[in-house]
């Protein structure tokens, strides 16, 4: 179980939380990249590397016995801020559908490049399963 926190007379963030408070057993999930399980990209669009690089967070989780409902904190790598920004409403829609929560503690970062070329997105998560 998490709580978002949320300092008094701050305005409340859209699609994230602050901070999280958590406790229990945790899951640290290495950043993702929007390949498959052989390796493949299967599109050069970053809100469809996005979903697949959610969809092996999601994978990772599983294998410790988490959902993403115990994500408490995700960052973001993008090459291209703009391509992220329009894109949001995309991207926004499959968050909603995969992880469907926004008491998360989030950072999205855009950087040079990330190791693998045909990479767009890289997402980290930090989840804690209820103890």
């Amino acid at each position: 179980m998490s709580t978002a926190l949320q300092p008094p007379g701050w305005p409340r963030p859209k699609g994230y939380a602050n901070g999280v408070k958590a406790g229990g057993e945790m899951i640290f999930v290495a950043g993702m990249i929007g390949w498959d399980a052989e390796g493949r990209f299967a599109s050069e669009r970053l809100a469809d590397q996005a979903r697949q690089a959610m969809l092996n967070v999601i994978a990772v989780l599983a294998a410790g016995g988490a959902k993403p409902e115990h994500i408490v904190r995700m960052t973001w790598y993008v090459t291209d801020k703009r391509e992220y920004l329009a894109q949001g409403r995309e991207i926004g829609a499959m968050f909603r559908e995969l992880v469907g929560h926004y008491t998360i503690a989030m950072t999205a970062v855009e950087v040079k490049a990330l190791i693998e070329d045909a990479a767009k997105v890289e997402i980290e998560v930090t989840a804690v399963l209820p103890g």
